[in-house]
């Protein structure tokens, strides 16, 4: 079957090759090759290799005794756009819904414990790290990680609880049975709404946007901060907008002819 396969079909030198490539972060933007090893755990022959190679393609340049990734790895992200057309669909609603809220619209995945953020229209910037397309926050303390989640399979709630559930801010929640109840209120309400769990005075609510055969594709989301909005605010005038929003999308990817390019791991859910 496609998509899986036994030890003998993994290649590590690709592990290796991402690995490196991964290192490179807001706190190693421009690192040396020994930083690079001990961040990956390489050798460094290994790693000079990887470089070197990844040099040759355009990836990375080196600039004296570091190394920096060149703006051809942008292209990387711009394939996962290309090939998944509700991001695309997906834009114009999410200006739209910046516009009438005033407030950052975005689109997120699951990836293992952590959500993904793959489109984004930031009207101001209100978390303390930067969030762009592609950044990834934990699932269990978003109301983007809890409506995905929610209408995941039992293994992947399994999943998000073995990992842990450290206490980030003040209303964090870190127990399990507790966990397992907000995902049950989410998949009744339809909704979930999330304040102070990422970062002290973050307000965010997320719903459910589904493929034209009614499995969560992935969360729309809107985000603000507790000093502009209230809890009850936001699940009165900005819930249904996003209601309606995300029911467009959906409207909009069964016009384009259903679910040949969404995401296959998208599911109908567990609770």
């Amino acid at each position: 079957m496609v998509g899986e396969g036994s030890e003998r079909d993994y290649v590590q030198s690709i592990e290796r090759g991402f690995a490196v490539l991964l290192a490179f972060d807001a706190d190693r933007p421009s690192p040396t090759l020994a930083e690079v090893a001990t961040a990956t755990g390489l050798s460094r022959p290994a790693v000079r290799r990887i470089l070197l190679t990844l040099q040759k393609l355009g990836y990375v340049a080196a600039v004296g005794s570091r190394w920096t990734l060149t703006p051809r790895v942008l292209t990387i992200g711009q394939h996962y756009a290309a090939t998944h057309t509700f991001v695309e669909t997906a834009q114009p609603h999410l200006l739209r819904l910046a516009e009438e809220t005033q407030e950052s619209a975005s689109l997120a995945q699951l990836d293992g414990t952590d959500v993904v953020y793959v489109a984004r229209v930031q009207v101001r910037r209100i978390m303390a790290v930067s969030v762009d397309v592609g950044s990834r926050v934990p699932a269990y303390a978003t109301s983007m990680g809890r409506v995905l989640t929610a209408w995941a399979d039992a293994s992947v709630v399994d999943a998000v609880l073995s990992a842990g559930l450290p206490r980030l801010a003040q209303r964090t929640i870190t127990d399990p049975t507790i966990f397992r109840d907000a995902l049950h209120q989410v998949r009744q309400d339809g909704y979930a709404v999330v304040e102070s769990e990422l970062e002290d005075g973050l307000l965010s609510a997320a719903v459910p946007v589904r493929t034209p055969d009614g499995a969560v594709l992935a969360a729309l989301a809107y985000s603000t901060t507790v000093g502009r909005r209230t809890e009850s605010q936001i699940v009165e005038k900005v819930i249904p907008l996003m209601q309606e929003t995300a029911a467009a999308i959906a409207e909009d990817l069964r016009l384009l002819g259903g679910t040949r390019r969404l995401d296959a791991h998208a599911r109908d859910g567990f609770y």
